[in-house]
């Protein structure tokens, strides 16, 4: 698949957008994927989502997100995480990217651990779906409140027990670039074909107040994505790129201002270490 097609809309880059705004969107910019967020797939229901992606000729790179396995409802999050396996293939989408939680108390080694018991419960569940877990390693920072998993190198490890197609992980530039270990954690990922998805966004300098929405269109800050977008195409991976972009100030610009520069900026610096030899 040529780098041009591979450009993928996240729905959180476009959030003020319903999700028939955004397919549409997407859509009329020539994209040919889409990566949800499960509100906006509740907002119209399962069924009308899944007909507008495909009505509209656009597959759907990942759903966003299941996960936060860590909390000590795991009734909860069982019973979550399966709908969220049913909805992703009922869309059409092997990834399910999973962020997996934070530290509800002080004991971050058992909140890894119920992380190790909940997937052994639900990679069945997952199998028998067609859906692959992805996760996601998520930048320190988000550590005690989003995700005990903060390394590809964890992530991979979490994944050993069970075989590439149903455990995976999410090579995301915003949380993964300050890595020291990041090119052997992606070609390890490569060597066990669990890439299940590539994000990019950029690292703003200075940071926002609020992390989370602290994420920049690529090329407004530090991360190189030519040097790491080069270590995810010399690992094999050949699926989507979605844009996922959390920031207050792309929510407020028009969104098809926001598509043609995200369209314009994955050409410009992300595209060519895609095709590169």
């Amino acid at each position: 698949m040529s780098a041009e097609r591979r450009l993928s809309l996240n729905t959180m880059t476009t959030k003020r957008l319903t999700l028939r705004e955004a397919v549409e969107a997407a859509a009329a910019a020539g994209l040919e994927a889409i990566g949800p967020w499960r509100d906006r797939v509740a907002e119209v229901g399962l069924d009308i989502a899944s007909k507008l992606v495909h009505d509209n000729g656009l597959r759907v790179s990942s759903l966003c997100r299941g996960g936060f396995l860590t909390g000590y409802d795991e009734d909860a999050a069982l019973v979550d995480n399966r709908r969220a396996i049913e909805e992703a293939a009922t869309l059409g989408t092997r990834e399910l990217v999973l962020v997996v939680g934070g530290v509800p108390d002080r004991d971050l080694a058992a909140a890894r651990q119920r992380v190790v018991q909940r997937l052994e419960k639900l990679v069945p569940y997952a199998v028998d779906h067609g859906v692959r877990l992805a996760l996601e390693p998520l930048h320190p920072v988000f550590c005690a409140d989003r995700a005990v998993i903060s390394t590809i190198g964890l992530a991979l490890a979490l994944a050993a027990p069970y075989p590439a197609e149903a455990v995976g992980v999410v090579v995301d530039t915003f949380h993964v670039w300050w890595d020291p270990q990041l090119a052997e954690g992606i070609a390890a990922a490569g060597e066990q074909d669990r890439i299940s998805s590539y994000q990019v966004c950029d690292w703003l300098v200075p940071m926002a107040a609020d992390p989370l929405v602290s994420r920049g269109m690529m090329g407004d800050g530090v991360i190189d994505f030519g040097a790491i977008t080069a270590m995810v195409r010399a690992a094999g991976y050949d699926g989507d790129v979605e844009v996922e972009i959390f920031n207050e100030e792309v929510w407020a610009t028009d969104p098809d201002v926001v598509i043609d520069t995200m369209k314009q900026r994955y050409r410009d610096l992300v595209a060519p270490s895609l095709t590169a030899g």
